[in-house]
């Protein structure tokens, strides 16, 4: 279980850093892309949020037991 939550660690964070690399040689090309991103920045708090109250909750869910079924 430890190694598949360092995989994802692991992978989340090459994926921002190459977002991030890319965005940065974007603008050296004077191809401007970070002004608009810079309006709608709140968007990444807001989906953030959002990702972690259905992580959260399916997660919740998961860990709830199930009633025993009549009969079985």
């Amino acid at each position: 279980m430890a190694t598949a939550k360092k995989y994802k660690d692991s992978f989340f964070w090459g994926l921002i850093l190459v977002t991030v690399g890319g965005l940065l040689l974007l603008e050296n090309f004077d191809i401007d892309v970070l002004r608009p991103l810079a309006r709608l920045w709140p968007l990444v708090l807001i989906a953030w949020g959002a990702w972690k109250l259905f992580v959260g909750l399916t997660a919740k869910k998961a860990r709830r037991p199930k009633p025993p079924v009549p009969g079985e």
